[in-house]
């Protein structure tokens, strides 16, 4: 184990220093441009609040290196001390909002915890210092502010804690303290075979500190820094909270045994740790306040060519502002009629907290590769052959993986998710396309040789802490809506628009502030070269679809266009199709081998599309006329499969009593899929029905969105009632987004198109900007009669959309006589 964590760590080492370059004035060709942006990359994204499950935590895009996190309590009484301690995010502390007010992953931000539960409010600024070959240093501001309702006298402890996961590598503590603690600063110094060496000062801060009149006082002196050093195994690190309490606890008994439980001090020296710096793989920071404090965390790597300090931070928290304000102007300003400044400081935030969620996750995950005959679902009654094999538990670990990934949400989902990925990166590509396609890399990184991706990435044990052991086995015959492609196609759709010209002017002067951020946009080669190095994994992926998530067209008689192109979503149950991503959304029932589902064919279709314009950019015809024949078999077979002439809709097939193939209609989002994918022409009939379900009242439209089930159906708001009436952002993004398109597109259905373009931005922007509002989160889903966000909070994935839909134009100038080039 030693010497793999060694090689780990030494080809981390490599991969961050391989394409070091002199200057890139000395750039001759295509692969010396890439790798020079690869490396500039690499320092400006390797540090970061890379660990979005706690309020704060820093660490580098790295695995097995320097790990650090952010803890506080008040400490004013003893019946609220054991439950206000604040270190992961979790859905019920009492908060009154918290996130990122501004965040670039390239520079740092501002984020505000309002801790209502603990009378305070915490804010954490972050900022990127470039400088030397391990990604620069970094700093962080921690100040802390009692709220209006607060004692005059409020006492809280606050700890931060440094942790270094690599076996045999250790932090040290340099300068001198004495056993009550630090007067001042204080220092660690390491060395890490991927960081080089460094330096982390705690600074002494601002802040009055409490006391009391106990005898304690001489031996716990709440005026000073408390440092405790200690060694652990490396797998015991990432449970801090845990080890705080066991030290903690430690310290505690002595107190009881020396003084008696009826002489005890007051809680703020009880729950203090013992003084006892040195040497060790974890140190726990702490300190004592009374009302409003400040410090500051400096972080420098010893290749650069000054130590942090606290005067940088304070420049570079305000560049980093204004830097930020700036482009967001720029990218992403609202439009009527959200042009007012309470819309900015929204979009500022959720933007802000979707960049914020941003994390590095590295470890094993829970994998069943016994390919059990029963997962085929060939047979009738399939679903409760899966359950049996599942119950046989063949699942094993694997790995160890690393994922660069978004989050849905920060308190409760603190993890990747395939489907949920591609919809947070729609509105990262216009902020910067070269992040987004690291993250994009990153999750192909993880494919197998099949073609297969893990729909949930739960890397590690922290990971699965907060996922049930029943939802961490992941199966290689599960697929996930790959809404990866939706990405990849508009960064291809821009650059077919990128004029090849601007690339010579670019050249002579690259740098990390003038081009990252749109560089693979910017310089065509660099773009065409992405692209034809991902191009194999993303076709093993479209493959791996085809065959495992095919439907039996054949043996079932069917008469349709295409024989070949029907599909059916595997890991059915009579409840949920959790694959599908619409979960609880109904189905044929009971379920059937036969069935085939709408929205696989039609994000299939999609998937198509996007990689025909991918290989006629890397110039391969023969695949172009490949994807373009599926396309042909799907739009097809969306109409002989799927569409209801009786009912006006597209559904689902099943195969009835009579060995028939059958509808069965759910109106709802399913039948929305061929045209949320753009697979419906401007002028077809099938478009007109789909915009007046969409557009119905009684149906799907609401003044708060498009319901996720129509309102006349019996299952409407029934159940777990996840995805039968709340309104989520994803699915109205994509419906927006078409009907944009549709109205710039010659056609019968383009006024109507418009009409319901401008209804349904107003009422999803306004939806989740009220209840951002009053509640301080974005929600995961709204009610479709109250408007009012539910479930999950802090949903900052997939629900930051509404950035983009504020910034698309009102189309107020359109009168159905423009082209869609007039634009």
């Amino acid at each position: 184990m030693a010497l793999l964590s060694q090689l780990t760590a030494l080809l981390s080492f490599l991969f961050l220093s391989l394409f070091a370059l002199p200057s890139f004035g000395e750039a001759q060709n295509e692969g010396v441009l890439n790798a020079e942006i690869g490396r500039l990359n690499n320092q400006s994204l390797l540090w970061g609040p890379y660990r979005p499950n706690l309020y704060f935590g820093v660490r580098p895009r790295v695995p097995k290196s320097l790990t650090t996190g952010l803890m506080w309590a008040k400490v004013d009484n003893y019946v609220d001390v054991q439950n206000s301690f604040r270190y992961t995010c979790e859905q019920n502390e009492g908060m009154a909002g918290y996130g990122w007010d501004e965040y670039d992953t390239r520079k740092g931000g501002v984020q505000h915890v309002h801790d209502a539960g603990n009378k305070i409010d915490i804010t954490t600024e972050f900022v990127k210092i470039p400088g030397g070959g391990h990604g620069g240093s970094w700093a962080a501001r921690i100040k802390g502010e009692p709220r209006e309702d607060a004692p005059s006298d409020l006492k809280t402890t606050v700890l931060f804690y440094l942790a270094s996961e690599a076996l045999g590598e250790t932090i040290e503590v340099v300068n001198d303290g004495d056993d009550t603690g630090f007067s001042d600063d204080v220092a660690f110094i390491g060395s890490s075979v991927v960081l080089g060496d460094y330096k982390l000062v705690i600074t002494k801060g601002r802040g009055e500190h409490p006391n009391s009149g106990h005898p304690i006082s001489s031996t716990r002196d709440l005026d000073k820094t408390i440092v405790q050093s200690i060694t652990l195994p490396e797998e015991h690190l990432w449970q801090a909270k845990q080890l705080l309490f066991q030290q903690l606890k430690a310290g505690v008994d002595e107190i009881i045994q020396e003084y008696g439980a009826d002489n005890a001090p007051p809680p703020w020296q009880v729950y203090q740790l013992g003084n006892k710096p040195g040497i060790g793989n974890i140190h726990f920071v702490q300190k004592v306040f009374e009302g409003a404090f400040e410090f500051d965390i400096l972080f420098s790597s010893g290749s650069a060519s000054k130590e942090t300090t606290s005067e940088d931070l304070t420049r570079e928290i305000k560049s980093t502002t204004e830097a930020f304000n700036e482009r967001f102007t720029d990218v992403f300003a609202p439009q009527a009629p959200f042009n007012k400044d309470k819309y900015g400081k929204f979009g500022r935030s959720m933007l802000s907290n979707l960049a914020g969620g941003i994390g590095y996750f590295y470890g094993k995950h829970v994998v069943d590769r016994s390919y059990a005959p029963e997962y085929d679902e060939e047979n009738e009654g399939f679903w409760e052959e899966t359950a049996e094999a599942r119950a046989r538990r063949q699942e094993q670990l694997e790995g160890p993986y690393e994922l660069f990934s978004s989050i849905p949400s920060r308190p409760f989902f603190p993890r990747g998710f395939l489907w949920d990925e591609g919809f947070h990166l729609l509105p990262i590509v216009d902020w910067d396309i070269d992040l987004t396609l690291e993250i994009v890399k990153s999750w192909y990184n993880l494919m197998d040789e099949d073609g297969w991706i893990a729909r949930e990435q739960i890397l590690g044990e922290e990971a699965r802490s907060k996922v049930p052991p029943e939802f961490q086995v992941q199966y290689p015959h599960y697929a996930n809506p790959p809404t990866l492609y939706l990405v990849l196609e508009q960064f291809t759709e821009r650059l077919q628009k990128t004029n090849g010209s601007q690339v010579a002017g670019k050249k002579e002067h690259l740098s990390q502030d003038t081009v990252l951020g749109s560089a693979h946009a910017d310089n065509p080669e660099l773009g065409i070269e992405y692209l034809r190095n991902l191009y194999p994994l993303l076709r093993r992926q479209f493959l791996w679809f085809k065959k495992t998530q095919f439907g039996d067209i054949k043996g079932y008689d069917r008469e349709a266009y295409s024989t070949k192109e029907g599909y059916r979503w595997r890991g059915r149950s009579v409840q949920h199709i959790l694959t599908s991503g619409l979960d609880d959304y109904p189905r044929p029932q009971p379920p059937h081998p036969g069935e085939l589902h709408v929205d696989l064919i039609s994000w299939i279709g999609m998937m198509a599309r996007a990689l025909a314009k991918i290989a006629d950019f890397v110039g391969l015809p023969g695949d172009v006329q490949e994807y373009n024949h599926v396309l042909d078999g799907i739009t097809h077979n969306l109409v002989d499969l799927h569409w209801s002439e009786s009912a006006g809709c597209f559904c689902d097939a099943t195969i009835d009593e009579f060995e028939e193939h059958s509808l069965v209609c759910h109106k709802g989002y399913i039948s929305l899929f061929p045209f949320l994918m753009g697979l419906l022409q401007p002028d077809d009939p099938k478009l007109g029905k789909t915009l007046d379900l969409l557009g119905n009242e009684e149906e799907l439209f609401s003044p708060h969105g498009i319901r996720s089930l129509s309102q006349k159906s019996e299952f409407y708001g029934t159940d777990e009632n996840y995805w039968r009436s709340p309104v989520w952002i994803n699915i109205n993004y994509l419906a927006i987004v078409q009907l944009r398109n549709y109205v710039l597109q010659p056609g019968p259905y383009s006024h109507k198109a418009k009409d319901l373009y401008v209804k349904l931005r107003k009422n999803i922007v306004e939806t989740v900007y009220q209840s951002w509002e009053e509640t301080g989160f974005a929600w995961e889903q709204y009610n479709p009669e109250t408007g009012k966000g539910q479930r999950t909070q802090h949903f900052t994935g997939w629900t930051s959309l509404v950035v983009k839909i504020m910034a698309m134009d009102d189309l107020s100038w359109w009168t159905g006589s423009h082209a869609r080039d007039e634009l």
